[in-house]
Protein backbone atom coordinates (compact mmCIF):
# COMPACT_ATOMS: atom_id res chain seq x y z
CA UNK A 1 0.00 0.00 0.00
CA UNK A 2 2.77 2.02 0.56
CA UNK A 3 4.17 1.66 -2.66
CA UNK A 4 0.93 2.65 -4.70
CA UNK A 5 0.76 5.99 -1.79
CA UNK A 6 4.29 7.19 -2.85
CA UNK A 7 3.68 6.99 -6.86
CA UNK A 8 0.13 8.84 -6.58
CA UNK A 9 1.39 11.34 -4.32
CA UNK A 10 5.19 11.78 -6.67
CA UNK A 11 2.57 11.92 -9.79
CA UNK A 12 0.51 14.41 -8.04
CA UNK A 13 3.75 16.36 -6.86
CA UNK A 14 5.29 16.05 -10.73
CA UNK A 15 1.70 17.59 -12.06
CA UNK A 16 2.25 21.00 -10.39
CA UNK A 17 5.68 21.10 -10.74
CA UNK A 18 5.48 21.09 -14.57
CA UNK A 19 2.93 23.20 -14.23
CA UNK A 20 5.46 25.26 -12.37
CA UNK A 21 7.80 25.10 -14.38
CA UNK A 22 6.25 25.11 -17.73
CA UNK A 23 2.75 26.12 -17.19
CA UNK A 24 3.86 29.96 -17.52
CA UNK A 25 4.93 29.87 -21.07
CA UNK A 26 1.31 28.75 -22.19
CA UNK A 27 0.08 31.23 -19.84
CA UNK A 28 1.87 33.85 -21.87
CA UNK A 29 -1.22 33.57 -24.25
CA UNK A 30 -3.50 34.91 -21.67
CA UNK A 31 -3.10 39.00 -21.65
CA UNK A 32 -3.86 39.13 -18.01
CA UNK A 33 -0.65 36.64 -17.22
CA UNK A 34 1.08 39.18 -20.01
CA UNK A 35 1.01 42.41 -17.83
CA UNK A 36 2.83 40.42 -14.63
CA UNK A 37 6.43 41.44 -14.67
CA UNK A 38 9.22 38.73 -14.41
CA UNK A 39 9.09 38.82 -10.88
CA UNK A 40 5.33 38.40 -10.33
CA UNK A 41 5.72 35.25 -12.59
CA UNK A 42 8.23 33.66 -10.33
CA UNK A 43 6.14 34.45 -7.48
CA UNK A 44 2.89 32.39 -9.62
CA UNK A 45 5.33 29.57 -10.02
CA UNK A 46 6.62 28.98 -6.48
CA UNK A 47 3.17 29.21 -5.21
CA UNK A 48 2.21 26.79 -7.70
CA UNK A 49 5.33 24.36 -6.52
CA UNK A 50 4.40 24.39 -2.53
CA UNK A 51 1.77 22.50 -3.54
CA UNK A 52 4.33 20.68 -5.51
CA UNK A 53 5.99 19.84 -2.02
CA UNK A 54 3.35 19.43 -0.29
CA UNK A 55 3.42 16.01 -2.23
CA UNK A 56 6.69 15.70 -2.80
CA UNK A 57 7.93 15.50 0.75
CA UNK A 58 5.50 13.12 1.94
CA UNK A 59 6.10 10.79 -0.82
CA UNK A 60 9.87 10.82 0.11
CA UNK A 61 8.82 10.28 4.01
CA UNK A 62 6.61 7.58 3.20
CA UNK A 63 8.10 5.96 0.47
CA UNK A 64 11.91 6.06 1.65
CA UNK A 65 13.15 2.50 3.23
CA UNK A 66 14.39 4.38 6.35
CA UNK A 67 11.38 5.55 7.29
CA UNK A 68 9.45 2.04 7.08
CA UNK A 69 8.74 2.44 3.36
CA UNK A 70 9.91 0.02 0.01
CA UNK A 71 11.84 1.97 -1.82
CA UNK A 72 15.72 2.90 -1.36
CA UNK A 73 16.98 6.37 -2.11
CA UNK A 74 18.14 5.63 -5.72
CA UNK A 75 15.05 4.13 -6.31
CA UNK A 76 13.05 7.18 -5.37
CA UNK A 77 14.71 9.14 -7.54
CA UNK A 78 14.54 7.11 -10.62
CA UNK A 79 10.58 6.51 -10.40
CA UNK A 80 10.38 10.48 -9.88
CA UNK A 81 12.41 10.86 -13.19
CA UNK A 82 10.37 8.52 -15.00
CA UNK A 83 6.88 9.95 -13.78
CA UNK A 84 8.59 13.70 -14.52
CA UNK A 85 9.25 12.79 -17.97
CA UNK A 86 5.23 11.14 -18.63
CA UNK A 87 3.66 13.82 -16.70
CA UNK A 88 5.62 16.13 -18.76
CA UNK A 89 5.26 14.20 -22.31
CA UNK A 90 1.19 14.24 -21.37
CA UNK A 91 1.61 17.95 -20.69
CA UNK A 92 3.87 19.48 -23.27
CA UNK A 93 1.20 17.10 -25.92
CA UNK A 94 -2.11 18.73 -24.42
CA UNK A 95 -0.89 22.16 -23.78
CA UNK A 96 1.47 22.95 -26.82
CA UNK A 97 1.01 20.03 -29.19
CA UNK A 98 4.31 18.41 -29.06
CA UNK A 99 4.98 15.92 -31.51
CA UNK A 100 6.80 12.44 -29.95
CA UNK A 101 9.54 11.65 -32.23
CA UNK A 102 11.60 8.57 -32.70
CA UNK A 103 14.93 9.86 -30.71
CA UNK A 104 13.11 10.80 -27.99
CA UNK A 105 11.00 7.38 -27.40
CA UNK A 106 14.25 5.54 -27.91
CA UNK A 107 15.18 8.06 -24.75
CA UNK A 108 12.74 7.42 -22.78
CA UNK A 109 12.90 3.48 -23.64
CA UNK A 110 16.74 4.02 -21.91
CA UNK A 111 15.13 5.79 -18.84
CA UNK A 112 12.55 2.53 -18.33
CA UNK A 113 15.58 -0.05 -18.49
CA UNK A 114 17.37 2.32 -16.03
CA UNK A 115 14.52 2.01 -13.60
CA UNK A 116 14.97 -1.86 -14.78
CA UNK A 117 18.23 -1.91 -13.68
CA UNK A 118 17.94 -0.09 -11.05
CA UNK A 119 15.72 -2.55 -9.28
CA UNK A 120 17.47 -5.10 -10.37
CA UNK A 121 19.98 -5.33 -7.72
Amino acid sequence: MNSFLTIGLLILSNVFMTFAWYGHLKLAECTWFNKLSLFGIIIFSWLIAFFEYCFQVPANRIGFEGNGGNFSLVQLKVIQEVITLVVFVVFSSLAFQTELKWNHLVGFLFLVLAVYFIFKG
